[in-house]
């Protein structure tokens, strides 16, 4: 008999209505729905059939019947909710970037060791199946050794400091909203994590930062270059350079299709996997897999690596948000 598990949201914004869509095409549905607004809640509740709505956000933590919290509120919110999450020992995917920092990653880490729980980010790169094919593509050798990574992400954002985009009181800024997923294509294909970085960053009016360039390399020389930009469209374009040929992904964070171009002959293939329409679906199966006690870790390890990076790069920019403020580091 297959489990199954009632899933609980916390939020009602776009990511939260198209989980609630992929659960809907599938014939599931939230359990439960809590948010800051009880009118955005309960209308979200009714458009997706969902039976239970919370008066709190705390609601949600002391409800015995919620096996697995989705978390899908602004990245400044997410450690408190992770905190009381995973104390109540729910199993607990949370959008991403999954904290603002380090320090919070290594709490949220620590607290679900304690209670035994799934803790996840919600990164679809690391559940497209494209790239378990990959993974076994590169490992059959035909490549060669991983020489370097290129990584590109761009968005055109109307330039208003409120919104969430360039407001520093939701943690705004490139790195952290789309940067995230430029940094964990990059980090799945490299043998370790970087361990040197330089950046160049351009700060919106807000504080936030609104174009970024990134360099980095490994103990092993395998190097990484990533743009970000929020003010001009630019192809979500990410390319994996072997000595013996390269792999170019477009829309990488839900791609379905890769290209292997071979350098000693310019063949090509293409390789084919999955469907970018499935993408959420993906995450959910694989969680629910972790949950139930399958070989699935949902790649947590890769989420730190690259929160250390986005940690450490905010450093040398003194980019700080209100909730991380310390005494040598300026608030933005």
């Amino acid at each position: 008999m297959i489990k199954t598990y009632r899933w609980a949201v916390i939020g009602y914004g776009a990511i939260a209505n198209e989980m609630a869509q992929t659960l809907a095409e599938h014939g599931r549905m939230f359990y439960g729905v809590a948010g800051r607004n009880q009118e955005r809640t309960a209308a979200f509740a009714e458009k997706y059939q969902i039976q239970k709505i919370y008066g709190k956000i705390e609601e949600v933590f002391a409800d015995d019947q919620v096996d697995i919290v989705y978390i899908a509120t602004p990245h400044n919110t997410h450690i408190q909710y992770l905190r009381e999450a995973l104390k109540a020992g729910k199993h607990v995917l949370c959008e991403k970037a999954v904290t603002l920092n380090t320090e919070e990653l290594k709490e949220a880490r620590q607290l679900a060791e304690k209670q035994d729980v799934v803790l996840a980010e919600a990164m679809t790169i690391y559940h497209m199946p494209l790239y378990k094919k990959l993974r076994e593509v590169i490992a059959d050798g035909k490549l060669g050794k991983l020489q370097l990574i290129q990584v590109s992400f761009g968005s055109y954002k109307e330039y208003d400091m409120s919104n969430r985009f360039f407001n520093p009181a939701l943690a705004g800024g490139a790195l952290l909203d789309i940067g995230v997923y430029a940094l964990a294509f990059a980090r799945i294909f490299l043998s370790q994590a970087p361990d040197q970085i330089l950046s160049k960053v351009r700060t919106a009016p807000s504080g936030v930062d609104e174009q970024v360039g990134i360099l980095m390399a490994n103990p092993v020389n395998e190097m990484v270059t990533v743009t970000l930009t929020l003010h001009a469209k630019q192809p979500k374009r990410g390319v994996v350079i072997f000595e013996k040929g390269y792999v170019e992904i477009y829309d990488y964070p839900r791609a379905d299709q890769a290209v292997i171009i071979y350098t000693e002959d310019g063949r090509k293939e293409i390789v084919a996997c999955g469907r970018k329409e499935e993408a959420l679906l993906y995450e959910v199966e694989d969680m629910e897999q972790a949950v139930l006690g399958g070989k699935n870790e949902m790649n947590l390890s890769d989420t730190s690596d690259v929160m250390d990076i986005m940690t450490e790069i905010r450093r040398h920019w003194r980019i700080v948000y209100s909730e991380e403020t310390t005494e040598t580091e300026c608030e933005i």
